[in-house]
């Protein structure tokens, strides 16, 4: 049931309730952005520095602008990495077999220590050679999107449904509903299909501008906690259950049982 607009009208204008809460949590989210863009402005040589902001800062005076650049990366990355790698752990404690070969390839890549010990982080050209776990990461989204359905308006109202197009038997073929990083990989190189066909960062001129810092996110994490942690669903019998949202999210949450790797 939708309240009516006059009620948060009211909270807003006596500053109470749910209206007070969003501006506090505005206001916290502002001193964020304010406190990086003064820290980055502290060490100058913007130049010099190879983070996303200090490349804005080199060309852009903008304080505002550059605090919507700054909100965006950390709102737009948050949720759906979160969603992403919910369901990733979530199809991994289902196919025990994937989990393996994630850790096969890893260890082929990285190696061990002297003590025979696994290494939890990965060099980014050491992620650039597991093709694999990129397959993985794919195929997940391919079946849970973390942006289920999206909206375009090119005189008149369209709505692209991913989790719809990612299950369709006329577009991935009879096995569509069955987890198969596999089919992401020919002669165990990951080749990635047309955009169109899988719209999980969209495509053309408006795909995805966080495309490859998302991915380098959700394998940095994924493989990370893999190398650790043997991670396993609570109720593995469960399937997860969407709650309604932009984003894809499980509702009440996906318990897990955790405990850490020897060696």
């Amino acid at each position: 049931m939708t309240s009516s607009p006059i009620v948060w009208k009211i909270k807003r204008f006596f500053n109470i309730g749910s209206e007070r809460q969003l501006r506090d949590a505005v206001k916290m989210v502002d001193s964020l952005a304010k406190s990086m863009i003064e820290q980055r402005r502290e060490m100058g040589n913007f130049s010099t520095q190879k983070d996303l902001l200090s490349r804005f800062m080199a060309n852009i005076d903008d304080d505002q602008y550059l605090r919507d650049i700054v909100v965006s990366f950390l709102l737009a990355g948050r949720d759906t990495i979160a969603s992403g790698l919910t369901s990733l752990f979530y199809l991994l404690s289902q196919h025990p077999e994937v989990k393996r070969a994630i850790l096969e390839e890893s260890d082929r890549v990285m190696g061990q220590s002297g003590s025979g010990s696994r290494s939890w982080v990965a060099s980014f050209e050491q992620m650039r050679e597991m093709h694999y776990l990129h397959a993985v990461i794919y195929e997940t989204m391919r079946l849970y999107p973390p942006i289920q359905f999206d909206s375009k308006y090119c005189q008149e109202m369209m709505c692209c449904q991913m989790y719809a197009m990612g299950r369709m038997e006329r577009v991935w073929g009879s096995d569509c509903l069955e987890f198969k990083p596999e089919r992401w990989l020919k002669n165990g190189l990951f080749t990635p299909e047309c955009p169109f066909k899988y719209p999980v960062f969209q495509g053309g001129e408006r795909v995805c501008l966080g495309k490859e810092l998302a991915l380098l996110e959700m394998k940095s994490v994924a493989l990370a906690l893999v190398r650790r942690f043997d991670i396993q669903v609570s109720e593995p019998d469960r399937t997860p259950r969407f709650a309604p949202g932009l984003t894809a999210t499980v509702r009440g949450g996906l318990p897990v049982r955790i405990q850490e790797r020897n060696g």
